[in-house]
Order: structure tokens, then sequence, then C-alpha cells
């Protein structure tokens, strides 16, 4: 059967999902595209739903009760992409409890931007930073355009969201150092960074809080030119996560 209605109950609870409060209330988000459905499949993700247009094939196999058959203009009505590529997946939100890192993580200290923190999450697990700890006033990291510019990256990583309080908490206890990411601290090519860290990489506008600050070992700082103020917050943080794991890489 070919679902053609967006009044259609499954259709309509799922393009909730595009927005905060329905992936909050059902517990679940949103992966587009047939590659990016694949990654998510192979990264352990739990996929309630798989929607695809009619006509569209899938290059790996599915379970028939999950899959649903719909049409371009019902596709259309729950992508969040202006040409939908045919195939979204509706996918149950990993739910964490807070724990302390088994390696160098991240720090996100209200992160405010989509496309910043997607971009974030992918080098990150490029990088081989396998958990990011983010406060409750960091963006949504499963939201379409988060999930989208992580390329995958969302589904190989260890997100924990909670309050700030909390985290500093648990990286304390743990004995993880903070390395915060700001213009006023010393060279990042020329420091050495502790045997565990969490780098802090803080809001767009505002940088790093006074409570995480306050609980920083360590600032580093990228040197750049006077006529460039600051960086882009991804891009930033791209630099910073190679160059802290730098005798890690040269290992590997």
């Amino acid at each position: 059967m070919i679902i053609t209605s967006k009044n259609n109950p499954l259709v309509k609870e799922t393009a909730t999902l595009k927005e905060k409060k329905g992936r909050k209330q059902l517990g679940a988000f949103l992966v587009e595209g047939r590659k990016m459905a694949e990654e998510c499949l192979s990264g352990g993700m739990t996929v309630e739903k798989i929607f695809v247009t009619d006509g569209v094939s899938l290059p790996f196999p599915v379970d028939e009760d999950k899959l649903v058959i719909v049409s371009q203009d019902v596709m259309r009505h729950l992508s969040d992409e202006k040409t939908p590529q045919g195939v979204l997946c509706r996918v149950k939100t990993p739910v964490r409890p807070l724990c302390a890192p088994k390696g160098n993580c991240l720090f996100l200290d209200g992160v405010a931007d989509p496309g910043n923190m997607g971009a974030i999450i992918r080098t990150a697990n490029a990088a081989g930073y396998d958990e990011l700890y983010l406060t409750r006033e960091c963006t949504d990291p499963f939201s379409p355009k988060s999930v989208r510019a992580s390329m995958s990256g969302v589904f190989f990583t260890k997100l924990y969201i909670a309050d700030r309080a909390d985290i500093l908490s648990v990286l304390k206890e743990a004995d993880v150092s903070l390395v915060v990411a700001d213009m006023g601290g010393v060279n990042v090519f020329s420091f050495t960074p502790p045997k565990q860290f969490a780098l802090v990489i803080g809001n767009e506008a505002n940088g790093i809080s006074d409570e995480v600050r306050e609980a920083a070992r360590h600032t580093v700082k990228i040197p750049m030119r006077a006529t460039q103020e600051s960086l882009n917050a991804a891009v930033a943080a791209g630099i910073s996560m190679y160059v802290l794991a730098k005798e890690k890489m040269i290992e590997d």
C-alpha cells in the first residue's frame, strides 16, 4: 500500500520530528538519504520506520514491518530538504546516562548553530573523539540540519546531554583536565596536552561560560593574523582536535 495523504496519522506524527518539540515528545529524529540511512543502520541505531518514495529502490535489506511506501508529495511533506532523496528514516534518539569518558573527549558549552554542531560531531568522529558532552544550552544535535552536517558522525559517537554542573562534576571526579579553546590562551601548536583531557568549545557569540572557565586547567588559542579576529567554531574545534591528538595520529 502506498500512503498518499499528508493526514495519515503516521505521516502527521513523523512530520513533527522536524521540530525540537516533536523530537522531544516522540524520542526520535529524522535521517534522510540512502547513504545516511545505510550508515545509520550500520552504526547500530534503532530505526523505527523507513519511508521510501514509490519507485525508489533501497541498496540494503529492510524488515517489511518497518518499510513505509509513500507518494512524492508525502515525502516532500516529511523531508527537511529542498530536494528529497526519496529515503527517510525515523530513528529512536539514543538516551545515555551521564558517565565518565574512556578517552579524550569534547565538552560543548553552549554551541548554538546546528551546522556547527553537526560539523563538530563529524570531525570528532574522524579524529577519534568518541564521547561528546553537551550542555543543555546547546542546539539539538539531532535536528535535521545537525544530523545532515554530521555526515553520519552522530551515529558513531556518544553524545551526553546534561546540565553544565553535572558534566563538570563527572569530568572532575574522573580527573579529566579541561582544555578551553579561547584567544586568551597559549599557542595550541606548542601546547603539550595532559594525559586525558576534554577540549571545551564555547558558544559562538559569548564564548565559554564563567563556570567552565573557572574549572579549566588549561586554555589554548589558534594563532592567526591580526586582520582576522576569530575563526568559525567548527573550524576552530577541528584544528584543535587534530593538533591535540597529534601524537596519537602519528602512532596510528
